[in-house]
């Protein structure tokens, strides 16, 4: 297979995400020059990352979009049993760093590439690859910031996430942020006279813990999503210096992910409300008290209706008779929010395989999309 071939080719580029991710993507942009069709590359700031973008026949109209991020995740302190950036074929499984998440589906795309009949093509077919999906969606921002001064943006775009070739019309979004309190330090001999910061950083991860509780219990919920309902979540801590000192500094990073019916600016003006209860609290004894709350990076839910045009549209092609919603997130809410681009996701491949060690995408999935691209292809010469 094709598909495979060129997957076999995109794993051996270790693009993760603190890395430069130009070398897969210069080889993509020959790839295409050698099938005569141009592309165009939007940088980072340093030059040392590009999203790669191209539109392949007529250019005076709306197309179809296919979207996917370039980089993966980290390998280390995971117990691989062999080289993630080399495909191993096993029992019809390709192992490797990427292979479900999500150059897999590059891959197929590239294989579709290869196939089409350029001069046949009546309707466009557009290509996006990002960087820096893996860390909030960073790198794709550019791109849609350059759709969006464009005159012909694409009619529909899917992003090729692994779903099991399941069309899915909604994700959720998400906001990651910090919380870093400051107390007062004194001898942990005479800790009542300090303002302890982990006692206070302990306050704020209790108010989310609580926040979470009414949400579970008064929120929306939706049953078609792994977990029914917007999550609050703490992942990284860090304070004091020594046991003996009472520690003035504490600072906790967490994230919302959110359904589409939720406002995450709500739940953080809340956790703002008991930060200042918190402060005012002891800001008589201890003037330098203080919680401060920043946002790192937040990207939008996705939420296409059902009866909307582009789900008739692949679920022809595709055969599918159910749609579906996913509680990871895509640059597909950036695609539909800021460029009111109709978006469904659908891939090769399973979301419960990424990011583990062995990382694998079944042969049968690369066939199915290649099929599913090759209707499509058909469809676009219509």
């Amino acid at each position: 297979m094709q598909s495979i071939t060129l997957l076999d080719r995109l794993l051996s580029f270790p693009t993760i995400s603190r890395d430069s991710n130009l070398a897969l993507i210069d080889f993509i942009q020959d790839y295409l020059q050698s099938y005569g069709i141009s592309s165009q590359l939007i940088h980072n700031d340093e030059h040392t990352k590009a999203n790669l973008y191209a539109v392949i026949g007529p250019t005076d109209k709306p197309g179809v979009m296919l979207s996917g991020h370039t980089d993966v995740v980290p390998v280390e302190g995971q117990d691989w049993t062999s080289d993630p950036f080399t495909l191993r074929e096993q029992n019809n499984l390709l192992y490797g760093r990427g292979s479900a998440d999500m150059k897999g589906f590059i891959a197929c795309v590239l294989t579709m590439v290869a196939n089409l009949q350029i001069d046949k093509l009546v309707t466009p077919l557009h290509l996006a690859f990002s960087y820096d999906e893996e860390i909030g969606c960073i790198g794709v921002r550019r791109l849609v910031e350059m759709l969006s001064g464009s005159a012909i943006k694409p009619r529909f775009c899917i992003v090729g996430e692994p779903t099991s070739m399941q069309p899915i019309i909604a994700h959720k979004g998400k906001t990651a942020g910090r919380i870093r309190c400051t107390g007062a330090e004194c001898h942990s001999s005479l800790a009542p006279q300090g303002l302890n910061a982990i006692y206070m950083a302990c306050d704020m991860i209790t108010a989310l813990r609580e926040l979470q509780d009414s949400i579970i219990q008064d929120g929306h919920h939706d049953s078609e999503y792994d977990v029914s309902h917007t999550t609050l979540h703490v992942g990284v801590i860090e304070g004091g210096t020594a046991l003996n000192i009472v520690p003035n500094q504490c600072e906790f990073k967490f994230e919302i992910r959110h359904l589409p019916e939720d406002l995450p600016g709500k739940l953080v003006t809340k956790l703002q409300q008991r930060a200042d209860a918190l402060v005012n609290k002891h800001r008589g004894l201890f003037p330098a008290a203080d919680v401060s709350i920043s946002i790192d990076n937040s990207y939008p839910a996705l939420a296409t209706p059902t009866d909307s045009e582009i789900v008739r549209f692949v679920t022809d092609l595709s055969g599918a008779n159910r749609t579906g919603k996913v509680s990871f997130g895509t640059e597909g809410g950036l695609f539909s929010g800021h460029l009111k681009i109709p978006t469904i996701v659908m891939g090769p491949g399973n979301i419960e395989q990424a990011h583990k060690p062995d990382e694998y995408i079944a042969v049968s999935e690369m066939q199915r999309c290649d099929e599913f691209l090759a209707k499509l292809a058909s469809a676009l010469y219509r």
